[in-house]
């Protein structure tokens, strides 16, 4: 369904290298979707998740406040017989999910002391001095394993990889209403706990000093009820069958024992069947798993879903991609983008980035700068002045850390999961993101702003507007609707607050969060330098050799 080729040069260091990016033709028999990645697109022919489900509801959770509250309710109406699946990257055992103290670890304990199953999949993680979470996440699996539960630390990842999947999911036996699950882009950890004042999680974590103290931070996750919840379901089961040793390399062996002793992968309750149909949304999950050896039973050699979903709409896409993303830093990914704007003139692409790196990032800095600049200069060069790339910050006027990733397109194609626009998300980390389309169609005008005949879907289109009027202080979506209105409205505004600051901040401060998104430009000797490390500390391949060398995904 289309490859091509791009290659750009900046004072003569090479951005991009050669790489194709091709979603194969679907089978002439299997179901098509033109959104959707049918069986054989996906490529990978070893995993028992289904091609898509409908009938789904599906809403969003803007802030890791709301969605802590949702989790905390639908764990405390759990009872004896139920099971809840959990996988992140961090969970911080004391971070508050309620405002009556309840803790995320205190949460699961007593929900795994009154006889629920509660199963976890948490990432080992680098070591502490490395700024990742290894000793939270131990003591959060202690606490809960204590009380009955099993909380496993998964390290089964390549080299310098990690398991970035954020996800829950609660079946209730004899109670398939309350089906749900939860995943996006937050983990059940410090400074998450924030909402749309972005006054910051007091359950801070070390961070950027540009950022503050209490960082406010923007994110974003989905609930999900109706049959996608046993794909999410299936997902955390293939992980969790997996028989290969939680901690990989000889390296590791003194630091997993250091760990103390740790349950076994005792086996699942048998699956139980699909919750029914309860709303109007088709849900395909998308994933990432590396090339690792031994491989995954579920995808011997990997899995790329994600980077040929985005393939894919990104090849139907016409007048408007938005994205949120707590990177995008890489050629690869940011290549797809620049086809999309060159093949569709009409095209807008409006994206949401932090204005400065996380902590993690501060330390290399060079690297950090010399990924971000090389993804900005190619979609600029591509889409001219109908690319607006911004950054947030809070009605104090302090930087928000961006850490959602979403995607909308068209306002037909929305996604939202744990996935960056970076090629370790694409290819290296275990990654999750759900792609929905909506079944019912927006009667506001414009009702096809494609022009393709896909009409404007509930899901997407409103969860556009919900982040749009919040950046932009509006309080309604009357000049949002229209794609050429609502990108000269929020380019208006990012000009007249950027102008107030120009000015020295006389008079009211603008309404409008967003502002020009402004970086260094790295010399052509700080290009090179970074280089080697951006490729294989930071934004490293996880592709399979073979893939490597024809450019394939």
């Amino acid at each position: 369904m289309g490859t091509y080729r791009l290659e750009i040069h900046r004072e003569g260091v090479r951005l991009v290298t050669p790489d194709d990016l091709a979603v194969p033709e679907p089978a002439p028999t299997e179901p098509f979707h033109a959104w959707f990645l049918t069986a054989v697109q996906r490529g990978n022919r070893y995993t028992d998740l289904r091609t898509w489900t409908e009938g789904n509801a599906v809403r969003p959770l803007v802030h890791g406040r709301p969605y802590f509250a949702a989790l905390a309710e639908a764990v405390d109406g759990t009872r004896a017989g139920d099971l809840v699946m959990l996988a992140g990257w961090r969970v911080d055992p004391d971070e508050l999910v309620r405002d009556d103290g309840t803790t995320v670890a205190t949460l699961l304990a007593r929900a795994a002391r009154r006889g629920v199953d509660v199963r976890g999949l948490v990432w080992r993680s680098q070591l502490d001095r490395m700024r990742f979470a290894r000793r939270q996440n131990r003591r959060f699996s202690e606490v809960v394993n204590a009380a009955g539960g099993r909380v496993l630390l998964d390290h089964r990842v390549r080299p310098f990889g990690s398991h970035h999947q954020k996800f829950v999911v609660l079946r209730h036996p004899g109670r398939p209403e309350l089906d749900v699950a939860f995943l996006g882009g937050i983990d059940v950890a410090h400074s998450r706990r924030d909402d749309a004042d972005h006054h910051g999680d007091p359950q801070h974590m070390p961070f950027a000093t540009w950022y503050g103290g209490e960082a406010a931070w923007h994110d974003v996750q989905i609930a999900v009820r109706g049959p996608a919840v046993r794909d999410v379901e299936e997902v955390f089961r293939e992980r969790w069958a997996d028989p290969a040793s939680l901690t990989r390399g000889p390296w590791r062996l003194i630091q997993h024992r250091l760990d103390g002793p740790e349950r076994g992968a005792d086996p699942l309750p048998d699956p139980l069947p699909d919750p029914a149909a309860t709303g109007t949304c088709a849900v395909q999950l998308l994933r990432t798993y590396p090339n690792r050896r031994p491989g995954y039973p579920f995808a011997p050699f990997g899995e790329r879903s994600i980077a040929r979903g985005y393939a894919k709409a990104l090849g139907r896409a016409q007048r408007l991609v938005y994205l949120e993303d707590q990177y995008l830093w890489s050629t690869s990914i940011a290549r797809v983008f620049a086809q999309a704007l060159r093949r569709s003139p009409g095209l807008h692409l409006v994206v949401v980035v932090p204005r400065f790196p996380d902590q993690a990032a501060e330390q290399t800095f060079p690297v950090a700068l010399h990924g971000h600049t090389q993804a900005l200069d190619i979609v600029r060069e591509a889409g001219g002045d109908r690319v607006l790339i911004c950054d947030l910050e809070s009605p104090a006027g302090l930087p928000v850390y961006v850490h959602s990733k979403v995607c909308v397109v068209d306002d037909v194609w929305a996604t939202v999961g744990s996935d960056n626009f970076n090629r370790r998300s694409w290819t290296h980390d275990s990654e999750l993101t759900a792609a929905v389309v909506d079944s019912r169609r927006d009667p506001r005008e414009p009702r096809d702003p494609a022009g393709l005949g896909d009409g404007a879907r509930t899901f997407a289109r409103d969860l556009r507007l919900e982040l749009w009027r919040e950046h932009l202080e509006l309080p309604d979506d009357d000049a949002l609707l229209d794609v050429d209105t609502a990108v000269a409205t929020l380019r208006g505004s990012v000009a007249e607050l950027d102008a107030w600051y120009a000015g020295g901040c006389g008079g009211p401060r603008p309404a409008g969060r967003l502002r020009t998104h402004v970086m260094a430009v790295p010399t052509p000797w700080q290009r090179r330098l970074a280089a080697p490390a951006y490729r294989t500390m930071v934004d490293p391949d996880g592709r399979p050799p073979r893939m490597k060398v024809r450019g394939h995904h």
